[in-house]
Order: structure tokens, then C-alpha cells, then sequence
């Protein structure tokens, strides 16, 4: 038997249609209650009360319209949007993922990365307006986001996102040098080395800027397809302060490929020095901010393996390293486990470095080593009293080291750090934007 006032047929007084027809409204409204509502408890003129007098009378004459508006008044006013909306594939790992809130403010969100199940740290803005991740997330990864909003009325909505960031091969990164807020020497060029092959070098140019404190225009030049350099016409001016903004995020670098990096860097030029290495005299002259500060006897490349000529720019620095000729072509002639006081002026292998092998009197009077620049020092690179260790102590990367009157050729341009041995026309006529006068 069935529990008084439950209805197990067709009303009294209607008819089989009637009933059917009454049903149905019953259950669309039921319907657009939960999906205005969200899952809230619906509305009594949606409610299963309907079953009853009360209910029966409650429901008289009112419409479909009637019961939309109805739970409309009900709904939070907060509307949320999040980016990237469910099923992106290629979002941005930098910047492409937001939370923001419209007639209300966010009251929890939470993002965590799907397979891991780690939670991606971010916090709300101050005005309760948006959220974002505190730093860029993995590429080719899957995340889902909730966000929780309420309106000035303290009524609730929450919003769901779930979406995949761009993978490794369709996203580029650049590697740049000098670092962040380094301080370098006046022929620091600003490079940029790509991971993946630039074809739109345009859209990837324009996308980069650089500037200086100094107000010296600044202009960039391409070595091929993965490396970006840039530079003032002139040296650095002394004490200036350069900003680099790389703002790759979503640039179509080739076809497919997107950049995933917004990066502001800020380093400062230091003090003026460039060293003069004269093969002839076998000297080399230093000078700092336009005066002369010391004069170094040194041995450089011999006749057989002459050291190049050219404006060379120090771009590492090693207290002590080993040099091994195997690496630069000269398999089996020198394996040197702890040269002190090196400092790196080309990518082929041409150092300026301390030499503790070689007699004394070879300095200032022969030129016996196989490119490099030696100056003399001590072994294990401790004692401080050596022309090697005072040179490198008194040395920055970003130095210009000069060398001339060597019977070798220039060092090319994209050997190391050393674009200042093209001339201004022709680095400009390296960029993707048009030649600079």
C-alpha cells in the first residue's frame, strides 16, 4: 500500500493528456532549476511539494518564464572567467592562465597540475578581482583550475577549467646573456641563443626590446637562425644601465612553434677597460676609463698557431680549468689539468689565461702557445702577487680584449661574444627590422 497523500495516478478531475502534460512541466522546471542553481536546492514553485495542495496551488498559473526569472534572482551575480578555457591543447606557460571575476570577488582557487596531483602555488589579488600562478607553468602539461566567487549578496558560483599547456616541440625558449642584474664590462653584447630554429625572425625581433639608460640607440643582428645579439653602435657608455624585455609569450617563431617566455632583465656597465695585446712587442696595455693602469708582458700564439686578431669580448671566467688540445683540434699536444686564471675570447677556444708551465723570460720576449693569450702566474692559481691573477682579480666578463699586429686573421664575428669586428652598417643590415644609419 502506499503512504498517504503519495499520487499514484492521474489526478481526480483530469484527464490521462492532462496528467501527462502536468508531469511534464513538473520535470522541465526541476531541470532548469538545477542548471540555473548550479546544484542548489531548487525553488519551491520547481519543488517536489508540487505533489501536494499546497504545492498544487503554489504552482497555479505560473509559467515557464515565471520559473526561469524565478531562479535567475536567486543565481550569484559573480561571473567568473577563467583562461584558458576548457580544452585549450597549447596554452602559454607565462602568462596565458587567469582567473577573473566580474560583480564580485573571488573567495578560493585552487589549480593543480592533473597527473602529479601538485598544487600550483598563485594568490589571489589584493581587490579580489583575479588570480594568477606565481610562476610559469610546464610545458606539455595538463591542469584543472576551480574557482569559488561571491557576489555582494554573499550568494556563491564556482567555475571549472581544465587545459594543456604547449608542448616542448611546438614552444621555443631563449637563453640570454649576461644575467640578471649582473654587472659587465662595456663590450657586453646582449645575446640570445634559441632552442628551436627562428624562420618569422621579424616577429621574434620586434617582440625583444633593448635599452639603455644611456640613450644609445641599440640594434640587434642575427647569426643565422638561433642566435640573436644585440648592441650600441659604440661601446657601452661606463655606468649605464640596460633593459632587456623579452616578450615571446605566444610569438609564432615557425610555423606551429610559439615562444613561452616574458622576461624583463636589468644589467648594469661598469667601470671602462680594454686591453690592448700587441703580438709585436709582445705587451699587452690596459686601459680603464680612458688612462692607462698597467702594462703586461705576455706570450701569445706562435707562428704555427697564431693568436686571431680582432676586438674579443671575456664571456666566462674560470679560476682554473682544464685545457685539453683533443677539444680544439690539437689532439695529443697539451693536456693541462688546472691552467689558473682563465677567461674565455672566443667559442673555438681562445683564452686569456694564467701560465705556470712556461719559463719566465718566454714573457714579453717569444710568442709559444697554440692561440691562447698567457700571462704569468703560479701554480694552483693562490698566489695573488702573479700578472695572471692581478689581471683576472681586475677583470669582468663584458672586457674588451684587443688583439693586433698577430699574422692570423679577425676572429669572426659569431666566434664568441665579438660582433664589434663587423662594422655598424653591416650589423645593421643583420636585422630582421631593416638597416639602422
Amino acid at each position: 500500500m502506499k503512504s498517504p497523500g503519495t499520487a499514484i495516478g492521474p489526478v481526480q478531475g483530469t484527464t490521462p493528456d492532462q496528467h501527462a502534460r502536468s508531469r511534464r512541466r513538473r520535470r522541465t522546471g526541476l531541470t532548469v532549476a538545477a542548471v540555473v542553481l548550479g546544484g542548489a536546492v531548487a525553488l519551491t514553485a520547481c519543488g517536489g511539494g508540487s505533489d501536494n495542495a499546497g504545492g498544487a496551488a503554489a504552482d497555479k498559473g505560473k509559467t515557464q518564464a515565471d520559473v526561469d526569472a524565478a531562479a535567475a534572482k536567486d543565481a550569484s551575480d559573480a561571473k567568473i572567467v577563467i583562461t584558458p578555457k576548457t580544452g585549450t591543447t597549447n596554452a602559454s606557460i607565462a602568462s596565458g592562465t587567469k582567473v577573473a571575476v566580474t560583480e564580485g570577488k573571488l573567495t578560493a582557487v585552487a589549480m593543480t597540475e592533473v597527473v602529479s596531483g601538485k598544487a600550483v602555488t598563485g594568490a589571489i589579488a589584493g581587490d579580489g578581482l583575479s588570480w594568477k600562478p606565481a610562476a610559469s607553468l610546464d610545458r606539455g602539461k595538463k591542469y584543472k583550475v576551480a574557482a569559488t566567487a561571491q557576489d555582494a549578496k554573499g550568494r556563491t558560483v564556482t567555475e571549472t577549467s581544465s587545459f594543456g599547456t604547449v608542448s616542448a616541440s611546438n614552444s621555443f625558449i631563449g637563453y640570454f646573456t649576461p644575467e640578471d642584474g649582473s654587472t659587465v664590462g662595456v663590450g657586453m653584447p646582449v645575446s640570445i641563443k634559441f632552442d628551436k630554429a627562428v624562420t618569422n625572425k621579424k616577429a621574434v625581433e620586434s617582440a625583444i626590446k633593448v635599452a639603455s639608460s644611456s640613450g644609445q640607440t641599440v640594434v640587434g643582428h642575427w647569426f643565422g637562425s638561433t642566435r640573436l645579439d644585440f648592441r650600441p653602435q659604440e661601446y657601452w657608455k661606463a655606468g649605464s644601465n640596460v633593459t632587456v624585455k623579452l616578450n615571446l609569450d605566444g610569438v609564432e617563431g615557425s610555423t606551429g612553434v610559439y615562444g613561452v617566455q616574458n622576461k624583463d632583465v636589468n644589467f648594469t656597465v661598469g667601470r671602462s677597460q680594454v686591453s690592448t695585446v700587441d703580438a709585436h712587442t709582445k705587451t699587452m696595455t690596459i686601459v680603464r676609463d680612458g688612462k692607462t693602469i698597467k702594462t703586461i708582458p705576455i706570450s701569445a700564439g706562435s707562428t704555427e698557431h697564431p693568436t686571431y686578431n680582432g676586438q674579443m669580448v671575456i664571456s666566462e671566467k674560470y679560476t682554473q680549468t682544464r685545457m685539453n688540445g683533443d677539444s680544439v683540434g690539437f689532439a695529443g699536444e697539451y693536456d693541462i689539468p688546472d691552467v689558473p686564471h682563465a677567461m674565455r675570447l672566443s667559442s673555438s677556444g681562445t683564452f686569456i689565461h694564467g701560465n705556470y708551465w712556461g719559463n719566465k723570460s718566454i714573457f714579453g720576449s717569444a710568442n709559444t702557445s697554440h692561440g691562447c693569450i698567457g700571462l704569468s702566474d703560479a701554480k694552483g692559481a693562490k698566489d695573488p702577487d702573479t700578472l695572471g691573477a692581478w689581471f683576472y682579480n681586475n677583470s669582468v666578463i663584458g672586457d674588451v680584449v684587443v688583439m693586433k699586429n698577430s699574422p692570423d686573421k679577425t676572429v669572426q664575428p659569431d666566434n664568441g661574444l665579438n660582433g664589434w669586428n663587423m662594422t655598424w652598417s653591416a650589423w645593421s643590415a643583420g636585422s630582421a627590422l631593416g638597416a639602422t644609419s
